[in-house]
């Protein structure tokens, strides 16, 4: 069946969302619809500035981004379907390119869902690009591997830098020297499958347990366990106009709860002096998380990208 414009000439005005070329009225994408018409699968890539929100994942009374996206859908089609992210993330994390799917009964043109998307979020919450995939695509479950990125800034006397405030959202600023050369020593003794239970948050991961219940998924994880296999795991300097940043960029096919944030606080312990390269072993060994470092804050922490195969 060919889409239909979202456009048609009618004889009394209906409210309606405005788009930027001439028509005449529009009537809501919803009434587009064919009565038992199978529902099309959508694929959002998103980005989004999480420091206002309280995490991906819809809670009572509380701003997340997945109610945000649900409540725009609503507003523009007349369905509210919920968004399964590829990834929950935590409040105060940030996305470059998070993804998630929904089947919409509604017959809607790719680009036109992408617009009207990016008029009705807020301006914290951007569409990268807008889908139809075939109906087995799950944002998660389809999922093959992700990548995180945790921005430092450093601040401590040497470096002769101050986080300025535009800044500060997006950065942990880290008030001691720290030696690069031995975090990424440590960094590469992340590598591997491994069991992760002393990098992961002290409470039950719920997330895991939702994933669990929810289906089998092709993420190659051991959904009931702290099983994760990492690919790469790397620090790097980058330039900024503010100065110098240390990023970390870890990539792997599932990722615990607080997981990234315990390695880098650990990461930052070991290049600081407070702990040493030669402990690694035996925070994995102990499977406790009271053995490893401290959690980073989340304003550091990005979800740079998803992969699918």
């Amino acid at each position: 069946m060919r889409n239909l414009s979202i456009s048609h000439q009618i004889s009394r005005p209906r409210p309606a969302l405005s788009f930027n070329y001439p028509i005449t009225k529009q009537i809501p994408v919803s009434d587009l619809a064919q009565s038992g018409s199978p529902a099309q699968h959508w694929k959002l890539t998103l980005s989004y500035d999480g420091t206002d929100f309280r995490g991906w994942q819809v809670q009572p009374g509380e701003r997340t981004v997945q109610g945000e996206l649900q409540a725009a859908l609503g507003r523009i089609v007349g369905e509210s379907p919920l968004p399964q992210g590829s990834g929950r993330t935590d409040a105060g994390v940030h996305a470059l390119a998070q993804v998630a799917s929904f089947p919409l009964q509604a017959r809607i043109p790719e680009a036109n869902l992408l617009r009207a998307l990016n008029r009705t979020l807020p301006f914290a919450i951007r569409i990268l690009e807008a889908r139809i995939v075939p109906a087995e695509f799950h944002a998660r479950h389809s999922a093959a591997a992700k990548t995180y990125e945790y921005r430092v800034f450093p601040v401590e006397p040497g470096m002769n830098q101050l986080c300025p405030p535009f800044l500060a959202r997006y950065v942990y600023a880290f008030s001691w020297r720290v030696d690069i050369p031995l975090m990424q020593r440590a960094a590469q003794a992340f590598v591997g499958e491994r069991d992760f239970s002393s990098f992961a948050a002290t409470e039950p991961d719920l997330a895991t347990r939702i994933e669990a219940a929810s289906g089998p998924s092709s993420l190659r994880t051991e959904a009931r366990t702290a099983i994760r296999t990492i690919y790469s795991s790397e620090w790097s300097k980058q330039s900024h106009e503010a100065g110098t940043l240390f990023v970390y960029r870890v990539r792997g096919n599932g990722f615990l709860h607080h997981m990234v944030r315990n390695l880098v606080g650990t990461m930052l312990d070991i290049g600081r002096g407070y702990a040493r390269l030669d402990d690694i072993p035996a925070i994995f060994a102990a499977r406790d998380r009271s053995a490893a470092g401290p959690t980073a804050p989340a304003r550091g922490l990005f979800l740079h990208s998803v992969e699918y195969e």
